[in-house]
Formats: C-alpha cells, structure tokens, sequence
C-alpha cells in the first residue's frame, strides 16, 4: 500500500486580522491524506473517508505518492465526478 497527499488550489487564504476583500495570497490547501494500492484507489479511499469533501466547493484535487520520486506521480482527480 502507498500513501498519497492530495491538495487543491482552489479557495483563496487571508492573513490573520486582514481587511481585505482581495484574498492575501493564492496556495494549496490540503484536502487529506490517504493510502491506496494505486492513486485512483487512495482517491476512492479519501472520497469514502470523508464524505463532507462533497459538500464543500473544491472540485479539481491532484495528489502525490508519498515517495522521494513524488514529482513523477502527480495525478489529477475531481471530486464532483464522484
């Protein structure tokens, strides 16, 4: 089994005490963690795990295999699919 990280960059981040309507900085945001014979069952995993992700608006997720290699596993996945 191999542990994949999944992330999104949608949604938008504020620093803390900000006022503005403008979001601070653009980043990833961690969706979870899961662990899989392969990514699209580490995905399934994840999506059975945590089912509020459903009714959140993030769509387009991408993952890594928790590996030194992990540039080489990068995977979209998208969550209203499911």
């Amino acid at each position: 089994m191999n542990s994949y990280i999944f992330l999104t960059n949608e949604g938008c981040t504020y620093q803390l005490d900000s006022e503005s309507i403008e979001p601070d900085c653009e980043n990833s945001q961690l969706i979870g963690i899961a662990i899989g014979k392969t990514q699209e069952e580490a995905f399934k995993n994840l999506m059975n795990e945590k089912k509020y992700l459903r009714q959140f608006n993030f769509n387009e997720i991408y993952c890594y295999k928790l590996a030194e290699d992990y540039e080489e596993s990068q995977r979209y996945f998208y969550i209203k699919d499911k």
